[in-house]
């Protein structure tokens, strides 16, 4: 049967094949390192769970919550931007609570595209930056994702040659999957690039508090004027350990604002009233969670980047996220990162994401997530070694090793 229109939209999701790989061998008895799906490991601090099951036991919460999140959770969003970038929100109408910012954006691309709106999106990127526009009919026009001075000649031409004109930009910084750090003069560039153009700037700032050296990233939001135009998202997923809570933000202008809460207020009723009121608790906390939450993360980053390093596969350390970015070693980069991914999980017993599912300027990297503990990072760099150290000599009927680009 033919496939529906939206669905008919939508590319192969690749990241499914290496899940079905990664099953088949998991099924046949391999232990999988899996690097491969962003879904954090460590545990949500238990104050949080145990303000969940508090209020929990009260019966009133049992009832429908309030799509937009309740006046406290707004609030303390609101809260955490004035301590945090110095930015002054007005939680009734410049703050939304969505499940996880995964749906805000989605939710956001029904609220203001028409179908043929052409769309400025980085490539790569993480997949709902597009998709969740294809899917209300929009047109995605690929745009570098450096953010440096290589970001707006390009961008220049985007604009000068789409028809329809743009009607937005999005950028996501620091980036999944490329782990790249946006400064403050850049988003300055930006806000005036898109007051120029006319275009509404769509931030997906979800990594704001992994980063690993002592500059923490910036809102686009601290732009002077960023309000007039700008809408960004975050999440509590890997900030507070929380991805399976599904609560996320969108905060800025209130025109963009109330358009994704009139959409929210047709499809849901928000996240259950008792992980509102839990997230909170946690945003009102004192930091000393999310501190620690980073300090995980960068202890397995600098194990990955040395094991990996002294196994053959050079990773560049990350400044930010819980991703590192990864060129495909040379031998193998001619077969595209799917190929590749597959063979790690064959070969290696290892899964990482290949850079393809970001789109088409990804494929010659693959994106390693820094899901795993430090002593199973340490064993993914000893398979990776053998399969790297005996690839010659096992897999010369395999893949054609010297067909480089």
């Amino acid at each position: 049967m033919e496939e529906f229109h939206k669905v008919r939209r939508l590319p192969p999701y690749v990241f499914e094949q290496v899940n079905r790989l990664k099953a088949s061998a998991r099924a046949g008895g391999a232990d999988i390192i899996d690097l491969g799906m962003g879904n954090p490991d460590l545990p949500t601090p238990q104050a949080i769970v145990d303000k969940l099951c508090e209020v929990v036991q009260d019966p009133r919460t049992h009832r429908y919550s309030s799509s937009k999140g309740i006046p406290g959770l707004r609030r303390a969003q609101a809260a955490y931007y004035a301590r945090r970038f110095n930015v002054k929100l007005n939680p009734d109408t410049q703050v939304v609570a969505t499940l996880g910012s995964k749906e805000g954006f989605a939710n956001m691309a029904q609220a203001i595209t028409a179908p043929g709106d052409v769309i400025l999106c980085p490539n790569p990127t993480y997949p709902i930056h597009a998709f969740g526009f294809l899917m209300t009919g929009g047109v995605i026009r690929s745009i570098p994702v450096e953010p440096d001075e290589t970001f707006f000649p390009p961008l220049e031409r985007a604009v000068r040659h789409s028809i329809p004109k743009p009607l937005a930009l999005i950028i996501n910084y620091p980036s999944n999957p490329t782990a790249k750090v946006a400064s403050l003069d850049f988003y300055k560039d930006v806000i005036a690039f898109a007051k120029k153009h006319d275009l509404i700037v769509l931030s997906d700032l979800a990594y704001s508090e992994i980063y690993f050296d002592d500059t923490p990233p910036p809102s686009v939001l601290e732009v002077p004027g960023a309000m007039d135009v700008a809408v960004e998202f975050t999440s509590m997923s890997k900030t507070f350990s929380m991805p399976g809570w599904r609560m996320g933000f969108a905060v800025g202008n209130e025109r963009l604002i109330a358009a994704l809460a009139r959409v929210k207020s047709y499809l849901d009723y928000g996240a259950f009233t008792p992980i509102q009121v839990a997230a909170t608790h946690a945003l009102n906390g004192d930091g000393s969670d999310i501190a620690e939450v980073r300090s995980v993360y960068k202890r397995r980053r600098d194990v990955m980047v040395d094991t990996f390093g002294k196994a053959g596969f050079e990773v560049p350390p990350p400044a930010a996220t819980m991703f590192a970015w990864a060129k495909i070693p040379e031998k193998f980069r001619a077969l595209g990162s799917l190929e590749f991914s597959k063979l790690l999980v064959e070969k290696a017993d290892v899964a990482v994401a290949p850079g393809i599912g970001f789109g088409e300027m990804g494929d010659e990297y693959v994106r390693l997530a820094l899901v795993e503990n430090e002593h199973r990072i340490r064993q993914a760099a000893r398979n990776i070694k053998k399969f790297l150290s005996t690839a010659d000599e096992t897999m010369h009927n395999v893949i054609p090793l010297n067909a480089h680009r």
